[in-house]
């Protein structure tokens, strides 16, 4: 392979992880707000609902509990 052809596959190489570094930033950032959110959600829940036995999946849809 020549020096040129090495050249310009290095070139391209820089090239597509600039790109994919900002798009991967963003990308783990809309990741990390998106869980802190659920987690945010799921704390909130627990204060307002107490659990009891039998309720493991009562959050599994979007439904409302019975009682509302």
């Amino acid at each position: 392979m020549s020096n040129e052809r090495v050249d310009r596959l290095e070139e391209r190489v820089a090239w597509l992880e600039r790109h994919l570094t900002a798009q991967d930033k963003a990308m783990l950032e809309l990741h990390e707000e998106i869980e802190r959110l659920r987690i945010e959600v799921g704390t909130l829940r627990l204060r307002i609902e107490p659990s009891s036995p039998g309720d493991e999946d009562r959050f599994a849809s979007d439904e409302r509990p019975p009682h509302y």
